[in-house]
């Protein structure tokens, strides 16, 4: 009988060890817990650039808005990041490190639009295709946009823009004639190109 009744209590010793030696990984505090890698897009990182021509040998003259206004973005993968991110530029901000420029392209291609005080638009970016829907001179259009993601973070987004595509000929029209003079090539031929070269440059932070 001592035999039997020895017997039970070892076996309920052992029993209770091993229940204590089961953790619950939810509630366990020393149980590791699989991070979740983010990618954070912030205006502070992020910079874009525009390229325009003139004369008939399609001369680049470049520029940048030194202001771009977007809550700060996260995701999963750079393209969650970017996804659905909405934005406004202030045209008040762009340089061309020519104020004499600068002063033209706010009075005489800006101002002869609708909406003057910014562009506005949202970055969508499904099945592998990323497009800018862009707000300018009061129309809303779509500018495709080709991606390079390098080092996992560094994101180049770049396209073209139609001035067209956004009823913008009058104000191109209004540009080249505050500009003519300027805008003539060896041929002595004053113009300034309907389209607009754009890149987009930024750098996703982790979280």
């Amino acid at each position: 009988m001592k035999r039997i009744i020895a017997l039970l209590i070892l076996v309920s010793v052992v029993s209770a060890s091993c229940k204590q030696e089961k953790k619950d990984p939810n509630t366990d505090p020393s149980t590791p817990v699989e991070a979740t890698e983010k990618f954070v897009v912030k205006p502070e990182a992020t910079s874009v650039k525009w390229t325009a021509y003139k004369t008939t040998e399609k001369k680049g003259v470049g520029g940048e808005f030194s202001v771009l206004n977007f809550e700060t973005k996260e995701g999963t993968t750079p393209h969650k990041a970017l996804n659905n991110l909405t934005f406004s530029i202030p045209i008040s901000s762009l340089i061309t490190k020519d104020e004499s420029r600068d002063a033209k392209l706010k009075e005489f291609f800006f101002g002869a639009m609708l909406d003057t005080e910014f562009l506005k638009g949202t970055i969508k970016y499904t099945n592998d295709t990323c497009i800018a829907s862009i707000t300018m001179n009061g129309v809303t259009n779509d500018l495709p946009l080709a991606v390079s993601i390098t080092d996992s973070r560094r994101v180049s987004m770049t396209g073209t823009m139609n001035l067209k595509d956004w009823n913008a000929l009058g104000a191109l029209e209004s540009i080249n004639k505050a500009c003519f003079d300027l805008h003539k090539g060896a041929d002595g031929v004053s113009k300034t190109w309907e389209d607009v070269a754009i890149e987009v440059s930024t750098f996703l932070r982790k979280n």
